[in-house]
This record gives C-alpha cells, sequence and structure tokens, in this order.
C-alpha cells in the first residue's frame, strides 16, 4: 500500500495528493500519515512547497467528507424508521429511542466533534456520516471540516518537510497514537454493549 501511494504521488504531485487523501477520507484503511508525510518530504526534492501540500490535502479531506457526509443525508427519516425496525438492529439490541438520542446529541455537540474529529485516525473518516444524518448546516460542517483537516495537514506535512528522508519516522509515533485510539473505540463499544446487555436483562 505505503509503495503504491509514493508511487502515486511521485507520478502526479498535487493531484496525487488530493486523490489519494480523498479516498483516504471514504476508505480509512490507507492512512494519511503516509500520504501526508511523504508529501512533506517531497518539497525538499521536488517543485511541490508545503502550502501547496497542505491545499490540496485540504481539498482532498473537503470531498472526501462531502461524499460522507452525503451518504449521512441520505439515511433520512423514513429509511432511518425501516432501519431501527429491522430484525438485525433489534437483535443488537438498539431502539429507535437510542438512535434518536445519539442524532440529536450529535446535532447538538456536532460542531466540536467535527473539528476535533479531523485530527483522529479513524474517527476523521467517519465523522462525515452521522453530521450528513444530523443534517449539519451545509457551510458549518464545511468550515469545521476544513480547519480541522488544515490543522491535520499542516501538522504532518511540516513534520514531512522537517524530517526530510527521516519522513517514516512519524509513522511509527502516529501508529501508537492510532493504537491508542483504537483502544479508547474499543473500551467504548464494549461499554456500550455492556450497558445494552444490563438493560435488556433487567
Amino acid at each position: 500500500m505505503q509503495e503504491f501511494i509514493i508511487r502515486i504521488m511521485d507520478q502526479f504531485g498535487y493531484l496525487g495528493v488530493c486523490f489519494l487523501i480523498a479516498v483516504e477520507n471514504i476508505l480509512p484503511p490507507i492512512p494519511s500519515e503516509v500520504i501526508l508525510t511523504f508529501g512533506g518530504f517531497m518539497t525538499t526534492y521536488t517543485r511541490l512547497t508545503v502550502p501547496g501540500v497542505i491545499i490540496f490535502s485540504t481539498l482532498g479531506s473537503t470531498i472526501g467528507a462531502l461524499v460522507l457526509y452525503w451518504i449521512g443525508t441520505a439515511l433520512n427519516p423514513e429509511r432511518l424508521d425501516k432501519l431501527t425496525k429491522g430484525k438485525a438492529f433489534r437483535m443488537l439490541g438498539f431502539e429507535k429511542a437510542d438512535m434518536e438520542k445519539t442524532i440529536g446529541w450529535f446535532d447538538k455537540h456536532g460542531k466540536k466533534a467535527i473539528l476535533f474529529g479531523r485530527c483522529i485516525p479513524i474517527i476523521r473518516s467517519l465523522v462525515s456520516v452521522p453530521a450528513g444524518m444530523a443534517e449539519i448546516n451545509m457551510p458549518v460542517f464545511l468550515t469545521y471540516t476544513i480547519i480541522g483537516s488544515t490543522v491535520w495537514n499542516i501538522l504532518l506535512v511540516s513534520l514531512g518537510a522537517i524530517l526530510g528522508a527521516s519522513w517514516e519516522v512519524v509513522l511509527v509515533y502516529i501508529a501508537r497514537y492510532s493504537a491508542f485510539i483504537k483502544a479508547a473505540l474499543f473500551i467504548g463499544v464494549l461499554f456500550l454493549v455492556i450497558r445494552l446487555v444490563k438493560k435488556k436483562i433487567s
């Protein structure tokens, strides 16, 4: 995967960065840290510049986020109602009220979730779907998406440019950061499952 990403960026420059980041937002397994830090490194030996890589990576982030936002908006109240009435949904112990509370929470706190979620691996790709479901105002969604994505992109592109040929060092620390996030998510899901089971038993 890493070799493929590097080859695309070497061949297509800014457009390669934009395309890969857009795809990364839709398909989380593609690591943004590789794209961004290598993009920063590329500014040390090609015509690419740090501001240029940041701008095109932010453009790609916005495009990918919009695709997932529109997918979220497709889950309108009617479709959501059908989903909550489905056997699979009920077997998992979820109720329509739970889903409505979740969307209500996101509607209230969604701005912060969008802003800070852009700087968290895994979450940065998924946060757009509930934003669409909660029908967060589009200008607001775009503003917070662009700000959050720009901060993440500036950090990693700058690190790649500073470290130069040693840009892969960043991946080690990002991997640890991602592992912590995954562990936190696992604990959160486990807590939710235990809570639902207790609720069902009582």
